[in-house]
Parts: structure tokens; sequence; C-alpha cells
């Protein structure tokens, strides 16, 4: 009702919805009243000429919508009541297969469904659908044509989705003439009726009279369609009443019947009048007219003749059509119209012209308003348009037509056109003819809209654009791939992005797409078949599959056939296997046709070869060339601008617009669409998003070439101007020109602590940064903001003053451009310092305001500050000084203190000043006495930042100020100053004396006064105060420089000196700074003395820059330099030393002497300062490095190891199987094999040889492999000859070595670097320090291999095999001779020796020290051969298990020997003991014993190698879980066993700690892995921690985690510890913070049930089901009543179960659950009653079956054969009840 009321506000007392809505499901009507406030209705006179005459004011009732609806609308003057059933007139305005859009009075618009023409018709419609064989009907576009006219009647009335009023009619006879009667019919009665029938001669005319039949003959039908069909409507005359109305004759001609007037003898009254009839009526009371002797009816202004309406006077006769009629209030709506008066041809459904609707009009004026009504608009072109008093302003404010009215010109946007008033209908709310679619011809393919989701259909979705169109998204179409279920991903009311597909505007169809790459597809569209030139590429989507090909679809229906040969460059058979329909597909244009509308198109072609078309040529930007733009359009964050002279677009970001950010918001609000902006540079080639900036400090860098155009050119100390791009907590990035971006870490940003990185820069600042880290692999770099480490350009400060001042000037001259007031204009005239006469207005205690007459309309203010000393009254006349003008608040800043207002005195070079005004990025100030203003910046510099208020200036502070130009005329003759703060009197150091001073240049030579003197430097206070420094290299010339001497000591505290700058050093860290520019000053210098230097007025220099990033010093190696000692680093054994003030080395432990007990006093005693500070020391350049400027140094005179030098060196490491890692001078390494030891070989080589101990002599043998050898003792005889090849060697010398490695053939052997193979059975015993004598049995030379012999036979020794390992004698040689010779392959007992002469069965081995080139095989027992050969075969007895076979080139021997048993590892220790002291010989073993040990050792590494593979094995050890965790360092379960080991020996951090090891290495993707370690540590924190530790783990855990499980967790650990409260209370924070996880409501209940709290499980129950969506209910109810049967309360369970099933008795899944809980928990008794219930559900026969089977199988266990039996009776039952369904 309340709708209905919005609708048609023009009068009447509108009233609240109690009723209820109507929802229609299909297109709203285009409302053009609505609004949403209330009208009040008003009395008003009738007519100028009788004001004692009024309407009386109508009661609204409200009703259901079903019912009579009555509402109140005001017409012109008059008011009419609205309600179903009520006749009007009205126009067919569109015609629809479905539906006619009808035009009625007043603008409104009705729908006639076709359900609603007549009951022939619909009977008609009936029969078609029942049967096909019916003859066709025809469809509404042939019954019904645009223009005609219709008399019709209210049907219905609807309240659509949106709130507005759908009017549906009805043009059934039956109730349009359902007032008439048979009697009541006369002659010549003009009525409207519909083809009931169509006869031989005629038709049977349904005229809706009940007992009436009327006839129309062919012969009297004057119709200029003579065939007339079932249902069509037509207005007919009577012609001839018979047999008291029962039968009817009728006439059609259209002329007679629109001129023919309605009579009084035709018996009209209020019931039976209609609409449409023609009346000849006399104008009564000016609007009221007289008709039909009793009937009154009135006019609406609208449908009055514009050209006679002035002429209407009382008693005038005229001609009306009566348009409505309103019983109830017995008023009858009329038309002077001659549109309407005669309606021989119809009306004109469209105006003359062009279509006009949507269309904004400017320029309109307002002819006429009425107030109760609206106003009309004169077009332009002269016709008028009306405006309904509800679209004169926007739906939220107040109605003031006599504003609107007096306003000159307005702009409007045409609404509707109306063809009942033949007038159009338009609108002035701003809201409205701003919107970009009104009417569907607005829209067009290929355009990227936004609309709102409407409604989720079956074959797609439809949104809405506006409240007037909408279109339709095909299923296919909601995403690039096909969505299962859309509802999951759209809701209704979503905002989302579309592309238009097609428009057909005329059957408003609008079709889209949601497809992501459509919509973002930035290729050329296909609009038409004239834009698919060959050539071209477009995304389009695949709309049939076919065996020859895919059909490709684009926009507005265009589409192509991809042929079969064209869709890959592989062949493909089917082509429904590899595409579908909807994928979208890129496409290339073969062929084309567009008159045929045919395409060929290749996807092939794509591939090969993208769009051939010439696009248009990019803009090829110079960065840094001076540009000019204009403005297209201002955005929230800066402004869209058009590069002239081309139109390329660009951005030009806000905070770009000026260097000081507090203009870029003026300048931008100054700026204006259409204004030119000049001096504009583009920073870098970026093609696709042009960004424009007009820093001028960023112009100034690139135009003076102060940049790196590429990361190669960036270097070490460059220092570039940049611009703030992004703020992180870690630090800033600072973006560059040409594209390049450093960081700035969070300790470089500023001299300052820093907490907060958001509180210091702003984004888009510009700055100053220099380079101070790179990493050239992954193209990175640091830079430092520090102002101390900066350096600002000369005057850089005031030329930013000025820019910034005059960027302020212009932001003045455009606003008085933009508003040319007088107010602006006086405004802009004034300027700082400029003095006033001005009358005191108000004073209170913060200030007093002001008045002038040159001011008017200006706020005048002078805060307390500027009034201090001076008492106002209010109209007291005052002088003031300007001290800032706001153009923007029209606001002008007035100071009245004497001091600034006396007068001018010249200015001297230094004051002290105060600060009057602060204005963000400036302020003025005044400089002493002298009654001098003057503007300067807040920040002294680009990078200066302030972290609190307190370092902000304020007005009332004192700074130093010192002039640097009296009167400058860009400051408009201010002075020209530079300043500094003044600081409280206290003692100032060194570096703080020297601020504010100008420094001194390279090269001046200056007198100063001996403060310190260090060994390495002497501090000299100069003339002016400031300091200086002289390193000790620059005390006395180099060539008279001493070894051992102290330089400085020649220098006295308090004498004076003459020195010479030579560089700088910077404040904080004290680094050296060479000169840059020779007119580049030092507050901090470094100096040369030149007091005793000889060449003190010829200074040449011996630095000389090679860049701007420093000094480079050029040493040659091997070249001698002076130095001077630093200090002595312990930690790294090393001196430092220096020759230069930016240069140092370091001189390493190894490099400073030749005598190893020096060096070995330098390493136990640093304490002794072998050197001592400023000691100066020669030596020679090793290495140098640039940068950073360092190099190595050596004392000894030796800069490089070359082969066969001796020198120093230090053991690092010792290895067994190779020798000696040592150390050498200049980070060498090197290796000492064990036979270059020592001259004699002996035992245990190493033995006597410790890590970190110095080797007197090294000789080096081999510089490249970095082999080395202990310089023997020359004076005594070589024991062991030296073999360094095998033709050293001769067959059968006898020679020593060691063992290297022992193999499945014997011992490798060597001696220097030849290797040698033994052959053995057990290899494992061989100890790799012995020492054997062996004989050379044979040398292959091609190979480079010996073949030796151990035998005693062959050396002459005895057998070392028996005598150190306990083995059994082997066969002597004459019989495995014999051996040999019967068979090649032997038995285990004659294979333990085998001879030196079988090499060419044996396996080639290579001559490498780190493999021997046999493969060893680790097995007592082997079948296999080797590849390929029938050589021999090793075997040993088949009683011994299978042992690992492992191929490899190294020995196992430890390992092996770790896995004997004790007792064994006993004696072979004791024998070998006694084997080396030579005492006595082991006593020999059975060999029952020793196959005994050998099988215990192959148990124990069998055990070994089972937990070395056993998985579920835990380690013992914190060694075996690392070495677990490094294969599986993303297993959860290993870090937690890794945990509990530290916990079970009571090491809480160390467990602490592995999680936190665990929380980082495990991968981020692994997000349950990482939830465990989390609530392991929960658990930790819980048991071993305090509250405050668990409550930080876990706000760390909800942060890295999904907070619900984490949450979820931690309350179930608090319920199993019994912290009741504490689980409590995180259950009630969690179902608040996820109340709609249903998961939480269940763990909460149980939680509640647990603890006996059933009543709180109800309520919380009762909140669950509130809280979570209502399909959630079922579930919920259901989960709760499980958890009564487990922990609470069973009978309340049984209850809740009973309650939900009754209500959802076809849930089986519910029943299937309660009998489970059932049987568990109930009796049996109640179990047999619940399976009867559930057998006679009425669901589906298989449920049924299955619930028989359960309650069978309960029978059976539980029950009796009688109660079985029963249960099967009542299955024989069922199966016969439902006959052949239960059989299935």
């Amino acid at each position: 009702m309340a709708s209905a009321v919005e609708d048609f506000p023009r009068g009447g007392t509108a009233k609240k919805s109690t009723g209820s809505k109507t929802v229609v499901h299909r297109t709203e009507a285009d409302n053009l009243f609505q609004s949403n406030e209330q009208a009040e209705t008003k009395k008003r006179k009738a007519g100028a000429k009788d004001d004692s005459k009024k309407l009386k004011k109508q009661k609204v009732i409200n009703l259901p919508i079903t019912s009579t609806v009555h509402i109140q609308y005001l017409n012109g003057f008059f008011t009419f009541h609205f309600f179903c059933g009520m006749l009007m007139l009205g126009c067919v305005k569109e015609v629809t297969d479905f539906e006619v859009t009808v035009s009625l009075p007043s603008g409104l618009q009705g729908f006639l469904s076709i359900k609603n023409i007549c009951d022939s018709y619909t009977k008609l419609l009936s029969e078609q659908l029942d049967s096909a064989d019916t003859e066709e009907i025809c469809s509404l576009p042939h019954l019904f044509y645009p223009g005609m006219v219709l008399r019709c009647v209210v049907a219905k009335l609807d309240v659509t989705k949106r709130g507005s009023l759908s009017i549906q009619l009805s043009i059934n006879p039956k109730l349009v003439n359902k007032s008439l009667t048979p009697s009541g019919l006369k002659t010549g009665m003009v009525l409207s009726a519909c083809v009931e029938s169509v006869e031989d001669y005629g038709y049977i005319i349904d005229i809706g009279v009940s007992g009436t039949k009327a006839f129309l003959s062919k012969e009297s039908l004057k119709f200029k369609h003579n065939n007339l069909k079932v249902g069509q409507y037509l207005t007919s005359q009577v012609e001839e009443v018979k047999n008291d109305g029962r039968v009817v004759q009728l006439s059609a001609n259209l002329t007679t019947i629109a001129q023919t007037c309605a009579e009084p003898k035709q018996g009209w009254n209020l019931t039976t009048l209609l609409p449409g009839l023609l009346v000849k009526a006399v104008t009564k009371h000016g609007l009221i007219l007289d008709f039909l002797s009793s009937f009154n009816g009135q006019v609406d202004f609208l449908h009055m003749e514009p050209e006679q309406a002035s002429s209407y006077t009382k008693g005038l006769q005229v001609n009306a059509r009566v348009l409505y009629i309103e019983p109830q209030t017995r008023l009858v709506g009329m038309s002077l119209r001659s549109h309407l008066i005669h309606l021989e041809t119809g009306i004109e459904p469209v105006p003359a012209g062009r279509e006009r609707i949507g269309e904004v009009v400017k320029e309109c004026k307002m002819t006429a308003m009425h107030h109760l009504s609206g106003g009309v608009l004169e077009l332009p072109d002269k016709t008028l348009a009306f405006v309904h008093r509800n679209h004169l302003k926007e739906s939220n404010e107040q109605t003031n037509e006599n504003r609107v009215f007096a306003q000159p010109e307005h702009i409007c946007r045409i609404l509707d056109f109306s063809p009942m008033e033949q007038i159009h209908f338009a609108t002035l709310r701003k809201s409205v003819i701003g919107k970009p679619f009104y009417r569907y011809h607005d829209v067009q393919a290929g355009q990227v809209v936004e609309g709102t989701v409407s409604v989720l259909l079956s074959h797609g979705m439809v949104v809405h654009l506006s409240d007037h169109i909408k279109g339709l998204v095909p299923r296919t179409h909601l995403s690039d791939i096909v969505l299962q279920n859309p509802e999951k991903k759209y809701m209704e009311g979503m905002k989302v992005k579309c592309r238009v597909l097609s428009v057909d505007a005329e059957n408003k169809k609008l079709y889209l797409t949601r497809k992501k790459t459509l919509v973002e597809s930035s290729l050329p569209l296909f609009l038409s078949y004239n834009d698919t030139r060959p050539g071209r590429v477009s995304h389009g989507y695949i709309v049939s599959v076919k065996d020859f090909g895919c059909i490709v679809r684009f926009y507005n229906g265009v589409k192509g056939l991809v042929p079969l040969s064209e869709l890959s460059s592989e062949p493909i058979v089917r082509p429904e296997d590899i595409f579908y329909v909807g994928q979208v597909v890129k496409a290339k244009v073969l062929q084309c046709d567009p008159e045929k509308g045919k395409m060929a198109l290749s996807f092939k072609a794509v591939v090969k070869k993208e769009n051939e078309e010439t696009e248009k040529p990019e803009f090829d930007c110079e960065v840094g060339k001076r540009l000019d733009a204009k403005v297209l359009k201002k955005s929230l964050n800066g402004l869209e601008v058009a590069i002239l002279p081309d139109e390329i677009h660009a951005v030009l970001p806000m905070s770009h617009l000026s260097d000081h950010m507090s203009n870029c918001p003026l300048l931008w609000e100054s700026l204006q669409e259409g204004d030119i902006i000049s001096k504009l540079i583009c920073p870098s080639k970026n093609k696709q998003n042009i960004t424009l900036t007009k820093k001028p400090t960023v112009r100034w860098s690139l135009e003076e070439g102060v940049v790196a155009k590429d990361f190669s050119e960036i270097t070490v100390g460059l220092q570039l101007v940049g611009w703030i791009k992004n703020i992180m907590p870690y630090g800033v990035f600072v973006e560059f020109p040409y594209g390049l971006c450093g960081l700035a870490p969070k300790s470089a940003m500023t001299d300052k602590f820093i907490r907060d990185t958001t509180n210091t820069f702003q984004v888009g600042q510009t700055v100053i940064a220099k380079v101070t880290n790179l990493d050239e692999e992954k193209r990175r770099f640091l830079v430092t903001l520090k102002i101390s480490e900066v350096i600002s350009p000369q005057g850089d400060a005031q030329t930013r003053l000025i820019n910034g001042l005059q960027e302020r000037r212009a932001v003045t001259e455009m606003l008085v451009m933009k508003d040319n007031s007088e107010l602006q204009q006086q405004l802009a005239a004034l300027s700082v310092g400029q003095k006033l006469k001005l009358t005191v207005d108000t004073v209170n205690d913060t200030g007093a305001t002001f008045k002038s007459d040159a001011l008017i309309g200006a706020t005048i203010l002078a805060n307390k500050h500027h009034m201090m000393g001076v008492k106002l009254t209010n109209g007291q006349k005052v002088g003031a000084v300007v001290l800032h003008v706001d153009m923007l608040s029209a606001c002008v800043h007035v100071s009245i203190l004497s001091k600034v207002m006396g007068k001018k005195k010249s200015v001297r070079l230094k004051y002290t000043a105060m600060v009057q005004h602060i204005d963000k990025d400036f302020a003025v100030i005044s400089l002493g006495d002298t009654a001098q203003l003057t503007v300067i910046q807040t920040c002294s510099h680009l990078n200066e930042i302030f972290l609190s208020e307190s370092e902000k200036l304020k007005a009332g502070m004192t700074l130093s100020a010192e002039v640097i130009e009296p009167s400058c005329q860009e400051l408009q003759g201010l002075p020209l100053v530079s300043w500094e703060r003044s600081m409280p009197e206290r003692k100032r150091t060194a570096s703080e004396n020297q601020t504010g001073r100008k420094g001194h240049c390279f090269g001046e030579i200056l007198q100063g006064t001996v403060r310190t003197v260090k060994p390495t430097c002497i501090q000299v206070t100069l003339e002016d105060g400031s300091s200086g420094s002289v390193h000790v290299s620059e005390v006395v010339e180099p060539a008279e420089v001493r070894l051992g001497s102290f330089p400085t000591s020649s220098v006295k505290v308090g004498s004076v000196v003459t020195a010479r700058v030579i560089g700088g050093r910077e404040a904080s860290s004290h680094r050296f700074l060479p000169f840059s520019h020779p007119k580049f000053t030092y507050t901090i210098s470094e100096l040369t003395d030149c007091t005793f230097k000889k060449s003190k007025n010829n200074f040449k220099g011996k630095r000389k820059p090679k860049s701007k990033l420093g000094i480079y010093v050029l040493f040659l190696f091997s070249s001698m330099s002076s130095c001077f000692s630093r200090q002595f680093n312990s930690d790294r054994k090393s001196l430092e030393v220096t020759t230069d003030p930016s240069v140092s080395g370091t001189v390493e432990l190894l490099a400073m002497t030749t005598d190893s007990k020096v060096s070995l006093c330098l390493c136990k005693c640093i304490g002794r300062k072998l050197y001592k500070l400023g000691q100066a020391v020669r030596a020679r350049v090793v290495e140098a490095s640039f940068p950073p400027h360092r190099f190595v140094l050596s004392l000894t005179g030796v800069h490089k190891l070359e082969k066969g030098s001796i020198t120093l060196g230090i053991v690092t490491n010792i290895q067994p199987q190779t020798g000696l890692l040592v150390k050498l001078p200049f980070g060498g390494m090197g290796t000492v094999a064990v036979t270059d030891l020592a001259d004699a070989y002996r035992p245990n080589p190493l033995a006597v040889y410790n890590k970190d101990q110095f080797l007197r002599s090294v000789w080096m043998i081999s510089q490249k492999s970095e082999k080395l050898k202990l310089n023997p003792d020359k004076a005594k005889p070589e024991k062991d000859p030296e073999v360094l090849s095998v033709n050293k060697l001769k067959a059968g010398q006898i020679i020593r070595g060691y063992v290297k490695s022992v193999g499945e053939q014997g011992f490798q052997k060597f001696s220097g670097t030849a290797l040698g193979r033994d052959y053995f059975q057990t290899p494992n015993c061989h100890p790799t320090i012995l020492v054997f004598a062996i004989l050379v049995f044979s040398i292959d030379k091609e190979e480079e291999f010996i073949n030796l012999s151990l035998l005693p036979e062959d050396t002459g020794k005895p057998d070392v095999l028996p005598e150190s390992l306990g083995l059994p004698l082997r066969l002597v040689r004459e019989e495995k001779k014999k051996q040999d010779k019967k068979s090649k392959k032997r038995p285990a007992s004659e294979s333990e020796e085998i001879s030196k002469k079988k090499k060419k069965e044996s396996k080639k081995a290579r001559t490498d020290d780190n493999d021997s080139g046999v493969e060893v095989y680790f097995r007592e027992e082997e079948d296999k051969e080797d590849e390929g050969k029938p050589a021999k075969q090793v075997t040993s007895s088949a009683s011994c298990p299978s042992r690992l076979q492992v191929t490899a080139g190294f020995s196992w021997d430890v390992g092996l020997s770790s896995l004997k048993p004790a007792s064994a590892a006993q004696e072979e220790d004791s024998s070998d003991g006694e084997d080396q002291e030579g005492s006595t010989k082991p006593q020999k073993k059975s060999r029952h014993e020793q196959e005994q040990e050998k099988k215990e050792a192959e148990k124990a590494l069998i055990q070994r190698e089972a937990e070395l593979m056993d998985p579920n094995l835990r380690p013992q050890d914190a060694a075996a879980f690392e070495r677990l965790l490094l294969a599986s360092p993303n297993s959860s379960l290993l870090w937690l066993q890794f945990m509990a080991h530290h916990l079970q020996a009571t090491q809480i951090e160390q467990a602490r700690t592995v999680a936190e090891r665990a929380l980082k290495t495990i991968s981020f993707r692994e997000e349950q892995e990482k939830l465990n370690v989390w609530v392991a540590l929960l658990n930790l924190e819980n048991m071993y921690g305090t509250e405050e530790s668990l409550k930080k783990v876990f706000e760390r855990a909800v942060q890295f985690c999904e907070p619900m499980p984490v949450y979820q967790k931690l309350s179930e650990i608090y319920a199993k510890s019994n912290k009741i409260k504490e689980a409590e209370g995180l259950y009630k924070t969690m179902v608040k913070r996820f109340r709609q996880n249903k998961e939480v409501w269940f763990s909460y209940g149980t939680f509640l049930l647990q603890q006996g709290q059933s009543d709180a499980a109800s309520n919380l129950l009762q909140r669950a089901l509130k809280s979570l969506p209502p399909k959630e209910s079922v579930d919920v109810i259901a989960k709760f009543a499980q958890l009564e049967f487990r922990y609470g309360d069973v009978e309340r369970g049984r209850n809740m179960f009973d309650k939900v099933l009754s209500t959802y008795p076809k849930r089986t899944d519910l029943w299937s659950v309660f009998i489970d809980l059932m049987v568990k928990h109930g009796s049996q008794k109640e179990i047999r009653a619940l399976f009867d219930r559930v057998i006679h559900l009425s669901v589906s026969v298989k449920k049924i079956k299955f619930f028989f089977k359960r309650y069978l199988e309960y029978e059976k266990t539980h029950g009796t054969p009688q109660s079985v039996q029963a249960v099967k009776e009542k299955a024989i039952e069922f199966v016969e009840a439902k006959g052949t369904e239960g059989t299935k």
C-alpha cells in the first residue's frame, strides 16, 4: 500500500504500509512519480472565478492489495482515487508476444496480459496447449498495434520487489461493461467488444452483457483489415437492439464512431458511464465541465489545448473525451486535447521527430509551475516537457518549487513520452541525469559495465545495471569454467563487473558475460563483421563443437568457423575431446565476407604469429624531457592528463605535483578539467602506464644528469634524488627515475631512533638517497636517507623555498581566475608584511577577529600570541601586519605586535629570529627588532622528519637566522635567509660546535692548535673553533719514516701547526670523505700537517678522485709500502694497519714473520704487543680490493707462494686416511700426506701432531694440487726413499709403505704417489696406520699400477697377517700354484692367497688419490661373477648370512670394527698392542671361534641396519633426531617426538627451542603440520609455562594459523587439564567470534554436558538456532540430541529426536542415528517400538528394506526366534502391500 502511495504522490495523505506485499516476477512499470517522501494534500480553490468552491479531501483507507485499493492521486488541480475495477482510457504503447504495454492518463503505465483479453481468446489458448491439432491462433502483435485506443479496467495492483506499483489491466468486455444490462442497451451507444467467433457472414461479438448476443456483419465492417480474428478488440456502435436487448446488431465504422457523441437519451448513469465516450460539455467554474445534463467532469491542465488554455470561459460549449470514471467519488476525468477528440486514426505512440527518451537536454526554461503537480519545461527546440514535483529535487531533499522556478536554466533528462498527453516527462534529479544507462539504447555491445545480482535462475543470472535495465548472464558465461554450484559464488545484491555480449534494444534483451578473460581482454572487439579484417586477433567463446571444427561467437552475434585444420598445429581427430562449449579462445581472422556474414578463423595462426595489423605507435617518452599536458579528469589520488600534442593518456599523481607535500592538495584543488600543465617530465619508460611528475628537484636531477639510467650505473656511494614509493614496517622503498627502486632499512631512514615507520615519511615525498649496498645477482640495492650521510646540493633549501612559494602564488592566480570575485582579487593582492587598517570585531581568550571595509566577507584573525600586551575593545581601530592569507577559506592571519608593526630597519647579516606563524611546510619569522618579516621552510632538508610534536617549529620559538639576500625578488621583496634552531646554553661537543659553520674547502691552508695526540691521529682545533684531524700518515714525509718509529710522538699538545685540508669526515660514523667538488666545504676537516712536511707550498696531492663515490688508492702487487700499526685483532689473529685516512689493511699471523717461535708467542700471548699502535712497519702488498678499500699485506717480504718455497703453516685438521690439512699464508690451504711427514716411516705418524699446531717449515711440492711436504732433516740419511712415480720403482724392489684402505682384493697401499694392491680374504681387520715391508711384484706402467706382495718368502720378513690378525695359515706357494692350474674356480680354503701374477684377471684401477679404483664387496659369501668376465669367484661358508653389498671407493673399517662384540674388540686391542710391542704372539683361535665371532658381528650389523631403517623405532638421542629431521623436515610427528625427548629429561627450554625451530622449518604449505606443532607448544605452556606465556603463544598461533582450530584446540587443552573457568571463557569467545560455524556450538555443547550443565546446553541450543542459517537447524538439533545421549539425559535426547523426526519424517539418516543410539542406551521395548515406526514410513522401498534388515539383525542378536519370525512376517506383509514394487 505504501508503494502504491509512493507511486502516485500528487495529492492526498500518505499512509504507512500495514498490508502484505505481492511480488511480481516480471518487468516492473516505469514509475515516473515514485517518491520516498509523504506528500501532503492541500485544499485548493477550484478555479480563479469561484474562490469559494473547494473540493473535499477524501479519506484513504489502507486495505490489502488483493481487495479494492484506493490510491489518492493529484491530477492537476483535482484528486482522484485509483483502485481495482476502475475504468480508464488507454493507448497501446508497446506489444510483445505475451503482454501489451498500455499508456494511461497522467503518465501512468499499465500492462495487459495475454490472459486478460477475453474469454474466447483464453479458451483458444487452453486448447492450443492441450492439443497440437488446433488451428493456430493470432499472437498479440496481430491483434494490437501501437497507438490503438483501448477501454480497460484495472484488474490488479501488484507491488514489485523494489517497492513500486505495477498496474495489471484487462479489456475483457465482461469487466469493462459489467454495469450494462440488456435493457440498458440503446441505439447509438459506443461499446468496447472482442470477437468471440468468426461466422460465414460476420462475427459473433462479445460485449460483456449477460444474456445478450451481438453480431457484426461483414458488410457493415468499415475497417482497414476486414478479416477479424478471435479475441480481436474493437470499438463498436449499437445499430439495432432486438428482443429487449437479447440480440444486438453492431457496426464498426471508425470514422463514425470517433465523431459520435453520447446523448442523454441513451440513459447513461454514473455506473454505466464508459471511458472514451465523446460528449458535449459546457465549461463551468473554469476547469469543471457539465455534460450529459447531470454529470460533472474535471480537466487536467495537461489535457487542455495549449493554444486555447487562456480562452476557456464559463459557459463555453466544447467536445470532451472521458478519460476515467471514479464512481465512489463521482469524479470523471476528461480531456479537451484534439488528438483524443479525433480518434479516427488513433493516437501517435511516439513523438514527432526522433526518439528522445533518455536524452539529457541542457538550457531548458521553466515556463509554468503548478505547485501541487509539477512544472512545465520548454526545451531548446520549443517542445514542452512535464516535470513531476517529485522530480524537481532529489528524493532526500526538501521541496522548494519557487527556487527551482526562479532558476534561469535547467538541465533535464527525458524519462518517457506519454501518448495520452502527447508530452515528454522529464526529471531534474542530478542522480538520474548522471546515470550512464537509462534505456537499453544506451548500452553498447562490448562495453564493460557494473551491475547488481538480482536473481539466480537455472539458465543463468539476472543482473540489474539500473532500475530500468537488466541483463542475463547465461549459465555458461558465469565464469571461465562451467560452475556446478553458482549460488556459492554469487549472491543477491552482489556487485559484479560484466561485459556486454549483445543488446536488442527493441525487445529489451541484454546478454552479458562474466568470463574474466573476455571482461579483461585488451584485444580488438569484433562488434560487427566490418571489424573482422583478416589478420586481426580477438577473444571469443565457443558455441558449438562439430566434427568439422568449432564455431566461435564474438559480440552482437558475430561468429565464425574454425576448420579442423586450423584448430591446432597438432592433428586433432575429435574436437569435442579438446574443446567445449563456453570455452574462451583467442582466434585470428583468415577470411571474412561481411555481406554474407561468414568468417573463417584460426587458433593455430595465433600461436605462430600475433596480430599483423599495424597498431597505433606507442608513446616513446624521453625521460627528462619537458612536456605539456591537458587535464582530462580529476581522480581522488591525482589527475588523468593527455600529453600534448599527441593526446597520449597519462597519470599525474597528486603527490607528484610538488616537492612540498602541503602544496600538492592545493594545486590539485585549483586545477580544473581542460587546464594545461607545463614543466612536466616522464621519470621512467613505462609505455603501458605512463606516470608524470612535476617535482622540481626530480626535474633538476634529470636535467643535470645526476641520475642512474640502469642498474649497472649504480655504485656504492652514489647519491640520487627520488621519492617514497611504499612504507613498510622494516623500512621504506624509494623510487628513482628510470624505474629503479631501492630499500632504505629502518635503521638507515634517519639519525633518530624510529619505533614506527608509518609516522616518518609520506608516500610520494621527495628525498635524497645515497646507495650503501649492492646485490648484483638479485639486482637490488640499499640506500640511506640519513641527513648526516647525504649531501644536499648547495643552495638546495633556498631553491626549494622559492619553488614552493611560486607554486602557492600559482594556486592563488588559478583560484582568482576560477572565481573572479572582488574578495578573491583583494585577498590575492595581499602579501606577507603588508600593513592593514582594521576594526576590532570580537575579543576572546584565544584571540581576536577584525573587520575591514576593503575585505568584506573575509575572516581576519589574530591569536593571543600576536596580541600580547595589547588591550583591545570592540570597535577599536588598530593597525595590523599580514602574516598569512588562506585563499580557500578566505581567512587572513594578522599580528598587531609592536615589534612587527614598527618602522622597518635595514637588515644585517645575522639575527635572532622568532617564529610568528606556521602554515604546514612554511613559516613566517620576524628578524630581531627590524620589524622585517620573511618566509622560511619548516624543514631545512628534504629528508628531515619530525617524530614528535616537540621537534616541530612552533609560534614563539626563536631561531638563528643568517641573511643571504636582503631583498629577494622571488619572495616579493622579503629577505632570503638560512636558519637553524637556537639550542639552550650547555657544553657543546666538537661536532656541535661546527654546526652552522661554512666549513673549509679542499686545499685550504689553515693554522690550528694541537688538542690531543693519539698514536694514529692528531686532533687539531682550528682558528675558527672547528676541529680537524691529521692522520698518522700525514704527519711526516713518507721517505722520512723510520721503521719502528712513532710519527705522532714528535708532535706536542698545545703546539701550533700549519695544515692543509685534504677532505672531511662524517659527523656520525667519522668515515673519511674525499673531495668531490672544488667548491665543496667540510665542517669536520681532514688535514695534512704542513709544519713537518717539506712540500707544504707545492701541494699536488696524492689523492685524486676517480668517481663521485670516493677515493681509490692504487696498489701494485708485490710493491712495498710504509704503513702504521693500528691494532691486533685477537679473534682473527691478524694485525690491522693503515696507510691513508681512507685505506686500511690487515696482516695475517702467518705473514708477520718466518720465525715459528715468534708466531707461537703471538698466538699464546697477544698482550705482549709485538706491534704497538702507531708504529711504522714496512709491508709488501699481497691483495687489494675496491670496494671496500682494503688490502692484505705481508711483513715477511713474500707476497705469494711458489713451488719449492718454505713457509709457516698451521694444522687445521688431522685426517687418518690422508694426513694433515694445513693453513698457509695469504689464504691458502694444503695437504701433507702421511708419507711426507718425515724422512723415515714409523707407526702412528700423526700421533705427534695436534690441531692449531704451528709447523716450522713447509715445502711446496705442487701449487696446483696444493700438496705439501714437511721439510726433512738433511743431516740424517734417508731411511725410506721417496717414491714420486711408478718409474722410480723396479720389480723385486722391497720398500715400506702405509695402508691406505682395505678392499675385497686386499690392501691398497701407497708410497708417495704410487698405488699398490695386495689380495686377502678378510680386509676389515687391517688398520691404516701399520707400516709393512712389501715387495714390488709387478708394475703396469700403462695403467700406472703396482702389484705388491706381503709373503715372508718375498719380503724376508715375518708373516704380518697371522701375527697381527690371528688368521689361519695359508697354503704355501707351490701348493697354491698347483691348485691354480687345476681350476680357475677354487674353494674358499684355497682362495685365501692369490698370486700377484693373475693381474689380467683383476680389475684395472685408476691412479687417483681419492679413489683406489677397486670395487670393494663387504660379503663373506659371494655367488655372482663380475660383469662380463668369467673371473675368479670369492666364496665363503654357505652357512654365513648374507651382508649388505655396497660398491664404494672408501673403507668401511671404522664402522665395521665398531660393531664387533666387546670381548672380540678387547682381544683384538690387546693383540694389536702386543704386536706393536713385539713381545708375544697372540693366542690362536679355533676355526669355530672365528666363525662364531663373524656370526656375532654379522648379527650386530644386521641389527644396526634394521634400527637405521625402521621408521617406527624412536631415536634415543638428539643426534638421531637431527639426522631424521634432515630427511623429513616437514614431519610434525618427528618434531613432537623430539620435544617429548627433551621433556622426558625435564629440559623445558630445549623443548621450546625445538618447537620454535619446527615452526620456522616446516613449509608454509603444510598448514596441518604447523598446527600440530602449535598445539604441542600450547600443551607445553599449559603444563610447564605461565598463564602469560600461554597467552602469548596462543596469540601467535591465532595470527599464523586459521583462528578457529586454534581456539578449539586450546579449549580442549583447558578442559582436559580441568581448567573449567578458562575453558568456559574461551568457549564464550568462540561462539561470539565464530557464530556461523556449527562445530563451535557442538564443541561448547559437549563441554557443558560433560560438566553436567544440561540447562546451559539447552539454552546454548536455542542461541545456536538463532545464529546459524535455518537450513542448519535440523542437523544442529540432531547433533545436540546425540550429545544428550552420550553425556547428558537420555530421555531428553530421545524427546529431541522425536520432535525433529515428527517434523521431518523422511530424514532416514536421522532415523538411522536414532536407532543406533537407542540400541546402545534404550530398552528392548523402546527399540522395537522405534523399528515399528520406521518400517511404516512413507519413503522409498529401498530405504525400508534397509531398515527391515537392521530390524532383523537386531532381533537375531538380542531377540528370540519368535521375534525374528515376527519381523519376517512384517516384511512379507510390506512386500505384499507394495506389490511388484517391493520385489524389485
